[in-house]
């Protein structure tokens, strides 16, 4: 099954926070695409992720993702957003 998360709007510790909560509704190779703002969160989050021991499918800007930049509001888009994908072990 395949989960979405927006953390954009949201700041360390709340990004992982929020990125945990949704791990641990997913089942075993479940996906997840979360979309992150800001230095911290781009670099604590995937850190975070893999510590659990789960792993980072992918990172890559939101703009070269078409199909999650479209579950994102054009006004909700800003230059350095980021689209992680992860699966749950």
């Amino acid at each position: 099954m395949e989960h979405f998360l927006d953390i954009t709007a949201d700041v360390c510790p709340m990004t992982f926070v929020r990125t945990r909560l949704l791990i641990e509704r997913m089942a075993s190779g479940d996906t997840a695409t979360i979309v992150l703002r800001g230095t911290e969160p781009i670099e604590n989050v995937p850190a975070s992720v893999r510590e659990l021991g789960h792993r980072v499918v992918a990172m890559r800007p939101l703009g070269d993702d078409p199909e999650s930049a479209s579950l994102v509001p054009d006004g909700n888009r800003r230059d350095g957003d980021m689209v992680l994908r992860i699966a749950k072990t």
